[in-house]
C-alpha cells in the first residue's frame, strides 16, 4: 500500500520539477418627532422591496422552547451531547440526522472556546503530508487524506461561509525549493479530484507583485498552494443551527453539574444547571458524549474521579494587524520559525491574522495571550515582511488564545505520547468521550462517535444506521449564490459591504437579517444601521443573534460578530448600544443590562489582549537622556500650566488642540487610562513620562500625541549623552 503510494506520487511528480524555472416591517414605530413627510418617505423605502424575492425561513425554535422539551420529566433522549464547540455541535447533527433523538449542553455559547480561535483555516496538513512522503508514514498520510476529503466537503455543505485561500511558502534559498515543491505537488495528488486549484510556481518578480510587502533581500521565488478558510465562529453556530432545524434540542448557557448512573453503574443521563434561568433539572439519555475539548478530563471525572488525565492543555496565540499587513488574497506560511513552530500570515475579514503559539498553559474558560507570545509573532513577522513595513506593537488590534486540546490515548502505556489524531474512549459507565482532533475533521470524528455510541449503547436510529452529514447542507447554504450580495442590494438598499458581509455570513438566511433591519435615514444607504464605524455589522443583526441563541452582550461581540476579535476599541465602543437591543429584545431590567455591559467590556480587556499590553506599558524602562528627561518633564509642565503636580485630560487636550491636533474624548480617555497605573483620571509625571516611551515605542499608534509631544525639533537626538532611567 505504502510502495503503491509513492509509485503513483513519483508518476504524477515526473513533470513538476520543470516548474522551478419586498415585504415591509420597521425596526421602531414612527414617533412623534418625525414629520409626517420622513414618514412617508420611510413608508415608501419599505413599500419598494420586492418580497417575492426574499427566502422564506421557519423561525427555530425559541431557548424558552428548547429547555421545555429538556425538562420533559418522562423524556429519554437517545443521544446527550456535552459540549458546543465544533465536535459536539458536529456530534448532535450527525445523530439527530440518523433519527436519533438529541440534545446539546453548553456550558456558555456555541464556539465560545477553542473553535471560536482557530488559525480560520480548513486545512488537510500540508507539513503532516510532508512528513508521510520523506518518513514513509503510512497513518500521516491516512490522516491527511481523510482531512482533504473533510476539507472539500466542508466547502460544498457551507458555500456562503467558506473560501479558497491562496498561501505563499516564499524560498530565500534554492536548496528548500525541491522539498517545497514535492510537498505541495503531493498534496494535490492526495486530494486528487477534491483538491480546490491546483499549486504553482512564482518567480521572483511574480512573488512580489502578488504579495507586495514581503522581504526582497535573498528572495528567489515562491509556490502557491490552496486552502479552505472561514469564520470559524459563524460555522460552528450555523452546525448548532442546522442541528436544531433537524430536531435536536441545543441549548447554550447551560452547565452540567453530575452524570446520573443506574443499578448496574452504567450512565443514564445528566444533571445541569440553566445558568438564565437559574434552574436545575435532571435529563435522562440512552448515551452521553463527552466533546468538551480542554475540558475533557472535568467530565471524565465527574464520572469516576480516579481517571487519570488524559488532555494536555496547549495555548495557540493569534494576533490581528491592519489589512495593509497582507494582500487581500493571498496568505503566507512561515514553514520554519526561530524555534521550530510554523507561522500563518492570513487575510482574514478584511483584517490580516497571524499565529500560532504553542505553549503549554492550565485549562481555563477565560484564555489570554501573553505579551511573550504575541512578541514572538511580531518578531516571526519581521523577518518575512520588508523592512519598509515598519512592524509595531500598537497594530496589533486585538490578540487571543486558545487551547488547543492534545490527548494522549487512555488505552497506551506511554502516557507522555500525544496522540497525533483524535481518540474515542469508552469508560466502564458507558461515557464516550471524543478528544483531539482539529476543526477540519470535525464531521469524520463525529461520525465515527455516533458510529460507536450505536455499538455500545444499543441505539436504534429511526431515520438510518449511516451516517447522513457527508453532504449534508449546512443553515444558509441551500440557496446562496455568488451573486446574492448583489440581490440584497438590489431589493433591500444595503450598502455593498454590508450586503456582501450579510450573504457571507448567513447564506440565503440573509433575508432575514435584512428584514430586521432600521432605516438609516439616507437615501444610499436606505437599509443597515452600523454598529461600530468602518466594519459591517449592523443593528439588525444583534436581533438575528437573540433569534438565534444568542444570551449575552459577550456572545454577540465576540462570536456573532467578530468584533472583539478584529478591534478592542470597536468592540468596546460597540457594547453599550448591543447591551441596549438585548435589553428590549430579552426584556432585561437595567440591572442586567449594566452587568451585561461591564461583563463584555471585561472580556475585551482580559480575553483579548487589551490588559496584557496595559501592563507591559506601564513596564516599559524610562530610559531618557539627560536632555530628553528635561525636555519631556518641561513638556509636562507647559501641559500642567497652573502647577497642579498632574494632567487632567482637559489640560492634554487643551495643549494638543494648540498645536492644531485633534483626538476625540474616547481615544484621549483610554490613552490616559493605558499609562493611569493608579487609576485616579490624572497623569502625574512619571505616568506622563510612560506616555512618551509607549508612543516612542510603537505600543500607542497615536498621530497627535506623536506630533505634539514627541516629533519635536527642539529635542536633542545626537545621542552623545549618558542614559538615564527615571
Amino acid at each position: 500500500m505504502v510502495r503503491l503510494f509513492f509509485v503513483k506520487l513519483a508518476k504524477a511528480l515526473t513533470g513538476s520539477a520543470a516548474i522551478i524555472g419586498g415585504g415591509a416591517f420597521a425596526y421602531k414605530c414612527v414617533d412623534s418627532r418625525r414629520t409626517v413627510e420622513k414618514a412617508a418617505r420611510d413608508a415608501a423605502v419599505y413599500a419598494s422591496i420586492d418580497s417575492s424575492a426574499v427566502t422564506e425561513y421557519q423561525p427555530l425554535p425559541t431557548r424558552e422552547q428548547q429547555w421545555q422539551l429538556l425538562s420533559e420529566p418522562d423524556k429519554i433522549f437517545d443521544v446527550i451531547v456535552i459540549g458546543g464547540g465544533a465536535t459536539g455541535c458536529g456530534v448532535a447533527l450527525d445523530s439527530v440526522t440518523r433519527g436519533l433523538t438529541t440534545a446539546l449542553v453548553e456550558r456558555f455559547d456555541f464556539g465560545s472556546g477553542t473553535s471560536s480561535r482557530s488559525t480560520k483555516l480548513i486545512h488537510g496538513g500540508v507539513r503532516y503530508l510532508q512528513k508521510a512522503v520523506f518518513n514513509l508514514d503510512i497513518e500521516q498520510y491516512k490522516m491527511v487524506r481523510e482531512a482533504l476529503h473533510e476539507r472539500a466537503n466542508l466547502c460544498n455543505v457551507a458555500p456562503h461561509l467558506t473560501y479558497h485561500l491562496p498561501i505563499m511558502l516564499p524560498i530565500y534559498n534554492w536548496i528548500y525549493a525541491p522539498y517545497y515543491l514535492v510537498g505541495i505537488k503531493a498534496y494535490d495528488f492526495v486530494a486528487g479530484r477534491q483538491k480546490l486549484r491546483p499549486s504553482y510556481y512564482l518567480n521572483y518578480q511574480r512573488t512580489l507583485d502578488e504579495f507586495p510587502m514581503l522581504k526582497k533581500d535573498k528572495l528567489k521565488c515562491s509556490l502557491v498552494y490552496y486552502d479552505g478558510a472561514h469564520d470559524d465562529a459563524r460555522t460552528n453556530v450555523t452546525l448548532a443551527l442546522t442541528a436544531a432545524r433537524h430536531g435536536a434540542v441545543t441549548l447554550n448557557h447551560s452547565n452540567v453539574t453530575g452524570l446520573m448512573k443506574d443499578e448496574d453503574g452504567k450512565i443514564c443521563g445528566v444533571r445541569m444547571y440553566d445558568c438564565m434561568s437559574g434552574k436545575d433539572v435532571e435529563v435522562r439519555a440512552r448515551c452521553v458524549v463527552n466533546a468538551t475539548g480542554p475540558f475533557t478530563d472535568a467530565i471524565r471525572q465527574l464520572d469516576d474521579p480516579s481517571e487519570r488525565e488524559i488532555c494536555k492543555p496547549s495555548s495557540g496565540v493569534h494576533i490581528v494587524l491592519p489589512d495593509y499587513y497582507s494582500p487581500a488574497s493571498m496568505g503566507l506560511l512561515d514553514p520554519s520559525t526561530s524555534d521550530g513552530r510554523v507561522i500563518f500570515f492570513l487575510p482574514w475579514l478584511n483584517h490580516t491574522v497571524a499565529g500560532t503559539t504553542d505553549t503549554s498553559c492550565p485549562v481555563t474558560p477565560y484564555p489570554a495571550p501573553s505579551e511573550h507570545d504575541i512578541q514572538f509573532i511580531l518578531n516571526e513577522i519581521r523577518n518575512y515582511l520588508s523592512p519598509d513595513v515598519h512592524i509595531r506593537r500598537g497594530d496589533v488590534m486585538s490578540a487571543w488564545s486558545g487551547i488547543r486540546p492534545l490527548v494522549v490515548n487512555p488505552e497506551k502505556k506511554d502516557t507522555q505520547s500525544i496522540a497525533r489524531n483524535h481518540i474515542i474512549d469508552v469508560s466502564n459507565s458507558n461515557l464516550l468521550t471524543i478528544a483531539g482532533g482539529k476543526w477540519t475533521t470535525y464531521r469524520a470524528m463525529a461520525q465515527e462517535t455516533i458510529d460507536r455510541a450505536i455499538r455500545v449503547c444499543n441505539l436504534e436510529p429511526r431515520l438510518s444506521a449511516e451516517c447522513q452529514t457527508d453532504g449534508l447542507i449546512l443553515e444558509g447554504g441551500h440557496g446562496y449564490t455568488p451573486t446574492l450580495p448583489i440581490r440584497l442590494v438590489q431589493t433591500f438598499g444595503l450598502s455593498s459591504d454590508v450586503a456582501k458581509h450579510l450573504a457571507s455570513t448567513y447564506g440565503d438566511a440573509a433575508f432575514e437579517v435584512a428584514r430586521k433591519a432600521a432605516l438609516t435615514g439616507h437615501q444610499r444607504p436606505a437599509i443597515g444601521v452600523p454598529l461600530a464605524h468602518g466594519y459591517p455589522y449592523i443593528e439588525a443583526e444583534v436581533k438575528q443573534a437573540v433569534a438565534e441563541y444568542a444570551m449575552t452582550v459577550v456572545d454577540v461581540v465576540c462570536r456573532r460578530t467578530r468584533l472583539a476579535f478584529l478591534n478592542t476599541d470597536a468592540a468596546e465602543s460597540s457594547v453599550d448600544r448591543i447591551a441596549e437591543i438585548m435589553a428590549h429584545e430579552l426584556k432585561w431590567d437595567n440591572a442586567r443590562k449594566e452587568r451585561e455591559i461591564f461583563t463584555a467590556k471585561e472580556c475585551i480587556y482580559t480575553e483579548m489582549g487589551a490588559k496584557t499590553k496595559e501592563t507591559t506599558m506601564q513596564n516599559l524602562p524610562l530610559n531618557f537622556t539627560s536632555s530628553e528627561l528635561s525636555h519631556y518633564s518641561h513638556k509636562f509642565h507647559e501641559i500642567d500650566f497652573d502647577n497642579k503636580g498632574y494632567v487632567t485630560m482637559t489640560n492634554l487636550r487643551d495643549y494638543l488642540t494648540s498645536k492644531d491636533q485633534r483626538i476625540n474624548d474616547d481615544q484621549l480617555i483610554k490613552l490616559m487610562a493605558s499609562v493611569d497605573s493608579n487609576k485616579n483620571g490624572l497623569l502625574e509625571l512619571s505616568e506622563f513620562l510612560m506616555l512618551i516611551v509607549a508612543v516612542k515605542s510603537g505600543y500607542v499608534m497615536s498621530n497627535p500625541i506623536s506630533k505634539a509631544l514627541v516629533n519635536s525639533s527642539s529635542l536633542s537626538s545626537s545621542g552623545q549623552e549618558n542614559k538615564k532611567t527615571t
